[in-house]
């Protein structure tokens, strides 16, 4: 994991600016996300865990302006863009810690996270969907924008093919594209239906994929 902190570390101040380039659904991504988030108030307690610079909170509190945020991740500079972020809102709160050991004192309207859980081992996502579980409120909601491994090695391949045909077109420089594929060497992705059944077997009682677009899918599940 010190890897892995160290290498977004190191893009941190550029994470944002990037995302449209390396992201080929980044509004359908994004937006599904989001507009599946329907709580009954409006002012949910929402935990966004890998929340890195805060990107998903932002389009969150578009729809929720007061909304009570608390954003985990345990990359500091990464934090640290998120801190400017929301400077002048005190209904944000940020802790600086890996979210697979996170305590949590306080039940949540919803758990969200965007591209961070990819990074677990299998049995760690596991034991972090029954986690999460446990941080939710009753008829609380968990939305996971995901990258995920094809359901076998022909359409893995295919999905990595496809992205990297992408990214070498996207107008980045190429040392931000280097970037890229070495952090990516870093993913332990799995398949969309595992994790499907992972999430019913920690408890979730509705579960499906609300989007899919090769290897970036958002997983939807209520408790």
């Amino acid at each position: 994991m010190k890897t892995i902190q160290s290498k977004f570390n190191s893009v941190a101040h550029q994470y944002d600016q990037q995302r449209k380039k390396l992201i080929p659904c980044f509004d359908d991504f994004y937006q599904i996300t989001v507009e599946n988030i329907n709580l009954s108030t409006s002012s949910p307690e929402i935990l966004d865990i890998g929340a890195g610079t805060g990107l998903l909170s932002e389009f969150i509190l578009q729809k929720y302006p007061k909304a009570k945020i608390t954003l985990v991740d345990f990359s500091e500079k990464m934090l640290e863009v998120a801190k400017n972020r929301f400077i002048n809102n005190p209904n944000i709160k940020i802790i600086c810690q890996n979210f697979t050991t996170l305590t949590v004192t306080q039940p949540f309207d919803a758990v969200v996270s965007s591209l961070a859980i990819h990074h677990l081992e299998d049995f760690d996502k596991i034991k972090l969907y029954n986690s999460i579980f446990s941080y939710l409120k009753e008829n609380g909601v968990f939305i996971n924008a995901e990258q995920i491994a094809g359901n076998d090695e022909f359409f893995s391949t295919l999905y990595d093919r496809l992205w990297r045909a992408y990214i070498e077109k996207s107008g980045l420089a190429q040392e931000a594209i280097e970037a890229c594929f070495e952090r990516i060497k870093l993913d332990k992705r799995s398949p969309l239906p595992e994790q499907l059944n992972w999430l019913k077997s920690a408890g979730f009682k509705e579960v499906d994929c609300l989007y899919k677009y090769y290897d970036f899918a958002v997983l939807y599940a209520k408790k």
